[in-house]
């Protein structure tokens, strides 16, 4: 079994994968100001939730984009289960040609999702990753990464309105009734929702403009279900591209 976990700005992902499937997805909060000790303590509940024996766990593979906590989690997962994890970043084969112009500043997170669209859809491929920020990569049909986007992300963009705009309240992300709200919930749940859904579609239809062809699109991320039902191209909606992805890592890495 190989313990894979993704450090992103607000949640850690953490599943276990066995002979390629995964077998249980969890999610934490990432927290900045954690010890080694407590993300130990955590860790190990949640195996013990899901019934695993930590004895049983023959790898683990990490990607972050918060160094600061990276070290913290990499203690933890040495410390309950004596592996000192694999780290997605420089050095380690990904098969992935990055093509831009400093291949060292791409997020591991966008790297690990290239990755695993790569493996199971033929290019080219666009990934879109709701979480924090939104990012979209763009992988060609020559299996080269090209470049992406990055823009604000759902709750961020939802935050800075609700605590800029005095009127508006806090609302949840939910689905609208309809596109054109009747009152100020209605009309903030519209803007988030189809207001995103209608930007994805948008950036498709700009990249294969730009790229001249038409393209497999992939969509992750805890926010993207509820925007891909909103979305007029046809997007597919993979919720565990980043564990399938770090597998592959995984693979390819490890010592034999």
């Amino acid at each position: 079994m190989v313990l894979a976990i993704d450090i992103g700005n607000t949640n850690i992902v953490f599943g276990i994968i066995s002979f390629d499937v995964i077998q249980f997805v969890a999610r934490t909060s990432t927290d900045k100001t954690k010890t080694s000790d407590q993300y130990a303590i955590q860790f190990k509940s949640i195996l013990e939730l899901y019934d695993v024996d930590v004895n049983e766990i023959d790898g683990c593979i990490i990607s972050s984009v918060v160094p600061s906590v990276f070290n913290e989690v990499s203690r933890a997962v040495t410390t309950i289960t004596g592996i000192e994890p694999m780290s997605v970043g420089p050095g380690i084969k990904t098969g992935l040609n990055i093509l831009i112009d400093n291949p060292a500043q791409l997020g591991s997170d966008l790297v690990v999702n290239a990755v695993a669209a790569l493996n199971e859809y033929k290019p080219p491929i666009i990934i879109i990753d709701m979480g924090t920020a939104t990012t979209i990569s763009v992988v060609d049909s020559n299996e080269n990464y090209i470049g992406g986007i990055i823009l604000p992300g759902m709750r961020i963009s939802l935050d800075a309105l609700c605590s800029t705009a005095a009127q508006l309240p806090a609302i949840k992300l939910e689905q609208p009734k309809r596109v054109i709200g009747k009152n100020t919930i209605e009309c903030m749940t519209s803007g988030i929702i189809n207001g995103n859904a209608a930007m994805i579609d948008g950036m498709i239809e700009r990249i294969e403009d730009e790229i001249g062809e038409r393209a497999i699109v992939v969509a992750t991320g805890g926010l993207a279900g509820e925007i891909v039902k909103n979305c007029r191209k046809e997007v597919i909606f993979d919720s565990d591209l980043l564990l399938k992805g770090l597998y592959i890592i995984y693979e390819k890495n490890k010592q034999i």
